[in-house]
Order: C-alpha cells, then sequence, then structure tokens
C-alpha cells in the first residue's frame, strides 16, 4: 500500500493528541509548535523535515522512518528510536531533551547532538562513529557494546563510558571529563 505524498507544507501549533497526524510520507515540511505526545507515527515516513518546539513524550514510532531529520528545541522524553525503521535512519538533534529515550543497536554515524540532554539515555550496541556530542549532559546515559570510534565528547559531561566495553579508537575526550573513562577501575586520582 502506497502512503499519500505530502511535500513543502508547514504545519503550526497543532495537537495531534486530539487529531492523528495523516500516516504519509511526508518530504521537506515543517512541523513548528507541534504537540506529537503519546501519539502513534508508526509506519510515517520524514524525509528532509524539520520539527521545532515540538513534544514527542513517549510517542509510539515502530517503523517510523526519519530520513535527514533535524530536531530543533524539541522535547523527546523516552522516544523509542530503537524501533524506528532502520533504513536511511538520519537524524541531527539541537537543543533537544531525549532524556529516557532509546537508539539501542541503531546506526547513527555522523550524527550530532548539539546542547542536549541525555540522561538515561541507551545508547547499547549502537554505531555512533564519527558522530558529535556537543555540550551534551551524558548523566547516566548508557554505552554497552557501543561503536564511539571517533566520536567528539570534548564539550559534554556527565559521562560514564568503559573503554574496555565499547569500541573506542580516535574518540575524542576533554582532561576535565576524563574520570568518566576511568569509573569502572576504581582507581584513585588525585
Amino acid at each position: 500500500m502506497n502512503l499519500p505524498f505530502i511535500t513543502d507544507q508547514s504545519f503550526k501549533s497543532i495537537d495531534y493528541t486530539k487529531n492523528n497526524l495523516t500516516r504519509a510520507e511526508y518530504d521537506n515540511c515543517t512541523f513548528k509548535n507541534c504537540n506529537f505526545s503519546n501519539t502513534y507515527l508508526s509506519g510515517i515516513t520524514f524525509l528532509e523535515c524539520e520539527f521545532i518546539d515540538c513534544n514527542f513524550s513517549s510517542v509510539k514510532l515502530g517503523e517510523t522512518a526519519f530520513k535527514e531529520v533535524v530536531f530543533n528545541d524539541c522535547k523527546l522524553l523516552g522516544a523509542p528510536f530503537n524501533e524506528c525503521n532502520s533504513f536511511l535512519l538520519a537524524m541531527t538533534f539541537n537543543n533537544c531533551q531525549l532524556n529516557l529515550s532509546s537508539f539501542y543497536n541503531l546506526t547513527l554515524k555522523n550524527t550530532q547532538f548539539n546542547n542536549c540532554k541525555l540522561e538515561k539515555t541507551d545508547f547499547s550496541k549502537t554505531n555512533l562513529q564519527n558522530s558529535a556530542f556537543n555540550n551534551c549532559d551524558l548523566h547516566l546515559t548508557v554505552f554497552e557494546n557501543t561503536n564511539i570510534e571517533k566520536v567528539d565528547f570534548r564539550t559534554s559531561y556527565n559521562y560514564s563510558i568503559s573503554p574496555s566495553n565499547n569500541k573506542i579508537k580516535g574518540a575524542k575526550f576533554s582532561k576535565s571529563e576524563i574520570f568518566g573513562l576511568l569509573k569502572d577501575y576504581k582507581i584513585i586520582i588525585e
């Protein structure tokens, strides 16, 4: 079944908790100040779309496709990105709240996380090669069997990453946050 194709549209201040977003392929669309909390976006495709000041808390994302999508100033608490369609998955996050979200087992190479809160977010088994976490709070974020090769963490903070449980070659860290790499070793640094 082919989905309807919606292109170059702007959607502003719509509460999708009352009226569901039409199941379609959205290309080059902008969503501003929309509420998607607790809604079903399953099976919808977003291609080169931008979301600004939107609420996606506890959204349902089964087989949702995000291809070259930008999230600006969005609230994405508990978003299960691990349920998305992984084919050509590509997203950028700017000034977003991503606490308790899951990116489990996804390929997210070259992904930008800028000024985001990622507390208790799950990146287990995720491939984040060449990504960047710029000024992000990573308190209790899970990196387990994660590929963080060449990932830039230099301006981020509150992370705890085990070098023995992750692929870490070429990753960049700041001296002030180096303790986040050594917690597992229970060593004393003075």
